[in-house]
């Protein structure tokens, strides 16, 4: 990817996390920070640390040690639907759906936060409660345009594909008006061509909604094509960072990867990683 989309503003910073479980340490002194309207990458092995640095993020876990800031705030020790409220979306590797409700109810659910008003103009149906009801109606039909699910708009999830409820639980996301968004494994489990169509998506998010992304991902083939920045880390601590090509020419990286594996497997991920040389 070009350089045009890491020269922006700092939204985020994450500067020396530390977060440990017992006699565990999940995040060892883990730095980095994103840009406005980038798509920042974090990769590793299993159990390396990366849905830590997520749940650090959304204020599910707190660091002991370290600071993360958004837009020079503090989000340490704040609870995750407050964190929720100053822009930061999240979506999961396991679908989190209500599979009774239609696509538009699912994606609405995803937008509680910005209605706002009082208990009580929504009870007795003022028109301050109207006026915002109305306002997410229109806010949601336009993700659901943008993600191309106008043919589905009123059908129970529950009956939908696999790849489509991924799309879905993007758009939940969205209809929370990030300025930061979590992406967890976005294709884990899809096709090839449900990988394609998610990758359009995930761009388009970045460079027409100008919305910033942070992507845990296990495809390395898609993290490479889209990335701006990638962030490697490995038991916890941060090994590599810096542009896709960089990245993969990095000895660490290719140690955390190719370390101890047969040749099988080390001709295998060469032939998918042409980039990468022992």
């Amino acid at each position: 990817m070009t350089d045009q989309h890491t020269g922006g503003a700092t939204l985020l910073e994450a500067e020396n996390l530390t977060l440990r479980f017992g006699g565990n340490t999940a995040l060892n002194d883990v730095s980095f920070d994103v840009r406005e309207r980038e798509l920042f990458a974090i990769i590793g092995p299993n159990g390396a640390g990366k849905t830590s640095t997520f749940n650090c993020i959304s204020g599910v876990y707190r660091p002991q040690e370290g600071a993360i800031r958004l837009r020079g705030e503090s989000l340490i020790g704040l609870r995750p639907d407050t964190i929720a409220g100053k822009g930061v979306a999240r979506t999961f590797q396991n679908i989190e759906l209500f599979d009774n409700l239609t696509v538009l109810e699912n994606l609405l659910l995803g937008r509680h936060q910005e209605i706002g008003g009082r208990w009580w103009q929504a009870m007795l149906w003022l028109p301050p409660a109207r006026k915002a009801e109305l306002q997410a109606r229109r806010d949601v039909e336009n993700i659901i345009e943008f993600l191309d699910l106008t043919a589905v708009r009123n059908m129970p999830v529950g009956i939908l594909p696999y790849g489509i409820k991924k799309r879905i639980e993007l758009g939940r996301a969205l209809a929370m008006d990030p300025a930061l968004l979590l992406l967890d494994e976005p294709v884990a489990g899809m096709n090839s061509e449900e990988t394609e169509d998610m990758a359009r998506f995930i761009l388009d998010i970045r460079d027409q909604l100008k919305i910033a992304m942070i992507m845990v991902e296990h495809d390395m083939r898609l993290v490479m094509d889209l990335a701006d920045r990638v962030m490697v880390i490995d038991f916890g601590q941060r090994i590599a960072l810096g542009a896709p090509a960089q990245v993969q020419q990095d000895p660490a990286v290719i140690a955390a990867y190719l370390g101890g594996a047969t040749e099988d497997v080390i001709e295998e991920f060469e032939s998918e990683h042409p980039g990468v040389t022992r």
